[in-house]
């Protein structure tokens, strides 16, 4: 390899991007090709990256793997950084088994990291834990090692164990700070930033207040009975039952949750549970039915109690009932915790991570843009969505991935 192309390698290495421009700008050759859409990538003009790294990869061709399974890997990145997540991901698993094969870990290990991103993004926390585990740290440089780093303490915070997150992030912050790469600096205090911003509202006797990540840890641990209105679930510890599907039983339960230990009237029920303004007997029969269902469900926790004016929860054991709470209720909440990343997303890809309909994305994204809370870029298949430069209430317990515990 010539002093120019390790010169302009070693450039983009350090995170400078112009200074590998200025050593192969000009070239056309398949490594130079390579470097300039890396380079073009770190720039963020991922469309231009695309293309010269596409090239790069014909170029090269079969009788160079090594070389073309890296340019594989630097598509890959890219489509995940634009949230393209559609792309052939068993590419990137064969781009890095070829590079295993010819002794290239460092970069195996990064297309690995990049596949546990791809997982953390669509909630599969066990499948991205796996591929994580297969690295050797000990081998790994700066850069390679705060990302690993970074997709570890992204499965915590998913699992609310907030202690181990805290962890990963300093770690990761050590190494990004031994690489000296300002852009990899700021991404680790960022994303460390999570474990400081509201993540819930608690709800109980009356009152309301913000919860961090950690003290919603405790809360769970803390042997309460909880209504989760993030994750739509009733829980006590590790008995979980969900109602995600469920949305009139949960919006029965919430109402109930929220006037613990009294009860809460069945006009006050019917108007939570069905929108009913007006009660009629076959609002009550409907009410009475879907009153025994939740009963049915939340059986192994708690019981429905009947009063004079309507219903009352009374949890098994001398257990206290709170609401947990999304920092504002809304619509839409969990496709606008996905958007508050920062990063524009397309529509299949929103439709992917939250396992909807594209036609139901597509329903919910008009409805946001309509109200100034998401604004789309570009048009036809380009076209993607980011929030408004002030996100309002982004929050972990909103992504997609399995609950602690399950």
């Amino acid at each position: 390899m010539d002093s120019l192309i390790t010169a302009a390698a070693r450039a983009l290495a350090a995170g400078d991007p112009l200074g590998a421009l200025k050593r192969v700008a000009l070239r056309d050759d398949p490594p130079a090709l390579a470097l300039r859409g890396i380079a073009m990538a770190q720039l963020g003009d991922f469309v231009r990256a695309k293309a010269l790294l596409k090239s790069a990869a014909r170029a090269f061709g079969p009788r160079q793997p090594v070389a073309r399974a890296r340019c594989i890997v630097a598509e890959a990145e890219i489509a995940i950084v634009s949230r393209d997540l559609s792309w052939p991901m068993k590419a990137l698993d064969a781009a890095r088994l070829t590079l295993e094969t010819h002794g290239d870990y460092l970069n195996a290990a990064h297309a690995s990291n990049l596949g546990a991103r791809r997982l953390l993004l669509i909630g599969r926390l066990d499948e991205a834990e796996r591929l994580l585990a297969g690295i050797d740290t000990v081998r790994l440089t700066p850069p390679p090692r705060a990302a690993h780093e970074l997709a570890l303490a992204g499965i915590a915070v998913r699992r609310l164990r907030t202690e181990a997150a805290a962890a990963a992030f300093r770690r990761a912050m050590d190494a990004a700070t031994a690489s000296g790469i300002p852009a990899l600096i700021l991404e680790v205090e960022n994303a460390a930033a999570v474990l400081e911003a509201p993540a819930a509202r608690l709800l109980t006797d009356g009152e309301e207040r913000s919860l961090r990540l950690h003290e919603v840890e405790q809360l769970l641990a803390s042997g309460a009975l909880v209504v989760d209105a993030c994750r739509n679930l009733v829980r006590r510890e590790a008995t979980v039952c969900s109602l995600a599907t469920r949305p009139v039983l949960f919006a029965l339960a919430r109402a109930l949750g929220e006037t613990w230990p009294g009860d809460v009237s069945r006009r006050a029920l019917l108007a939570r549970a069905f929108g009913a303004r007006h009660v009629d007997e076959s609002h009550r029969a409907r009410l009475r039915v879907e009153i025994g269902r939740l009963r049915e469900e939340l059986r192994p926790l708690a019981d429905i109690k009947a009063t004079s004016e309507g219903f009352r929860l009374v949890p098994h054991g001398k257990h206290k009932v709170v609401v947990l709470a999304p920092p504002v209720d809304e619509r839409h909440a969990t496709m606008r915790a996905l958007l508050a990343d920062g990063e524009a997303w397309s529509s299949s890809a929103l439709a992917i991570a939250l396992d909807a309909s594209a036609r139901t994305v597509q329903r919910a994204l008009e409805e946001l843009a309509a109200q100034g809370k998401v604004l789309p870029i570009g048009r036809g298949r380009a076209r993607r969505w980011i929030v408004p430069p002030v996100a309002a209430f982004p929050t972990v317990l909103l992504l997609p991935g399995p609950l602690p515990n399950e």
